[in-house]
Formats: C-alpha cells, structure tokens, sequence
C-alpha cells in the first residue's frame, strides 16, 4: 500500500490534527466568521489542542478564517481545514486545552449545603468529570 505524502499546507494541518488526541464531545460554542453578520451557535463534536470538528446550520468553506469562543478559554482564532454537509474542520492559529473546555464551572448554589465554601476562598470554583 503506497502512503501518500501532504501536498498543500492544508492537508498537512489536517493531517497533523488527525494524529493528535481528541475528545469526543457535545458541546456548543458560539462561532464568528469575519464579514459575515454576528455569532452564530455551533455544535462541537470533537475537540483537540489543535483543532475541532463542528456541526451547525453556518456556511463555511475550505480556508475561512473565523473565530470561535470556547467555554473557559475564551475567543479561538482558527481556519477551516475542510468543510462538508453541515460539518467542517477547525485548525486553531494557538494551541488550547482540551481539558479546560470540558471542565464546568459550578456556582456554591448548585452544590448540597455540607460541600459548600466557607466564603474565604476566592476564584471560581470547579467540577472536574
């Protein structure tokens, strides 16, 4: 069987994202594309350091630059690496981490009174999965 070797700079994004850790994941990010009219709310599938792979009624196509907003990391430059039926790739211009974005933030309000704060303690307070 002959490996075929990257030709664009594209394919080799896509290709180096497919050999790194990704979690699987169903989580939603808002997502803006430069020149386009605001955010739009955009399903995230999967997730590594380096990219996403997102679903959402949003037309993108191969090479859009666009920016996404990541629950606990913030706004994420990227670009679209390849773009299918209602389903497209992001490489990230930075490296994020994935783990971040999947920890949720839980006010003392949701928690039973006996794990509650005292009060003393300051920053947000986390639930790891």
């Amino acid at each position: 069987m002959e490996s075929r070797v990257p030709t664009t700079v594209d394919e080799e994004v896509a290709a180096l994202s497919r050999g790194t850790d990704r979690d699987s994941l169903f989580m939603q990010a808002s997502l803006t594309v430069p020149g386009k009219s605001g955010g739009v709310v955009v399903r995230v599938r999967n997730l590594s350091a380096g990219g996403m792979l997102a679903e959402g009624m949003v037309r993108v196509e191969q090479g859009d630059v666009i920016e996404v907003e990541l629950r606990n990391v913030g706004p994420v430059s990227g670009r679209v690496v390849w773009a299918g039926e209602g389903k497209f790739g992001i490489a990230f211009d930075r490296a994020v981490d994935p783990q971040a974005v999947r920890r949720q933030v839980v006010s003392e309000s949701d928690l039973p009174p006996h794990l509650r704060r005292t009060g003393l303690e300051r920053g947000p307070f986390y639930r790891r999965r």
